[in-house]
């Protein structure tokens, strides 16, 4: 089986679905991942411009992860909206020469214009041929629809912290969805709603069986 993790950012995915990533290698999936700006003009002052995409990769290979593997895109943060047409382009591309199975992206009703930008353009790019589930980042909501859970263990959780902790410039920004303490009792909240440990909760736009 092939998942898709579309990230807008560097850190998105791990931040709405680094549980669900860590799971499904575990299961021996094949993954892809892309990420469509580096967010170059998002980072503490005087930090070198390739500090993401660096702290990105780091992250990747620290699961395994190879070149082959992963996409990054330099579009500018913020502005991906100028970029929308070539954004789909890729995502065609990625249609053909990777044919998913599943593609985990951002939701439709996240209200940064990056994440907006990249939800509608993988519905137009994988609607007919994949299914397609959409992470949940709570500070950019207003509503979310939690249609699917994916149940995971302290191990994935453990994982998904330690991925973070890997974004030194992202916490050196204070940002609070950074905490450990944040991560694990969202984890466990939405553990509570199925019975479980910890989970992860997704919307589901289009499932095929």
């Amino acid at each position: 089986m092939k998942a898709l993790f579309i990230s807008p950012h560097t850190d998105d995915v791990e931040l709405g679905a680094g549980g669900t990533l860590t799971k499904l290698m575990e299961k021996g999936w094949e993954i892809l991942w892309v990420v469509f700006s580096t967010a170059e003009s998002s980072l503490p002052e005087g930090t070198p411009p390739d500090t993401l995409r660096n702290e990105f990769l780091d992250v990747a290979n620290s699961i395994g992860l190879k070149d082959n593997n992963l996409k990054i895109f330099d579009f500018q943060v913020r502005y991906l909206s100028s970029h929308r047409q070539e954004i789909l382009d890729e995502m065609v591309k990625m249609k053909k020469e990777f044919s998913p199975n599943l593609v985990v992206g951002p939701s439709l009703d996240d209200n940064h214009q990056d994440h907006e930008v990249v939800a509608k353009e993988t519905l137009r790019a994988f609607k007919d041929c994949a299914s397609i589930i959409c992470y949940e980042l709570p500070w950019n909501h207003i509503a979310f629809n939690t249609q699917l859970f994916v149940k995971v263990k302290e191990r994935h959780i453990s994982k998904k912290i330690e991925l973070l902790k890997r974004y030194k410039s992202q916490i050196e920004l204070d940002r609070p969805y950074f905490q450990e303490d944040y991560i694990r009792g969202w984890a466990k909240m939405r553990g509570v709603q199925v019975k479980s440990e910890f989970a992860e909760a997704f919307e589901v736009v289009r499932w095929i069986v």
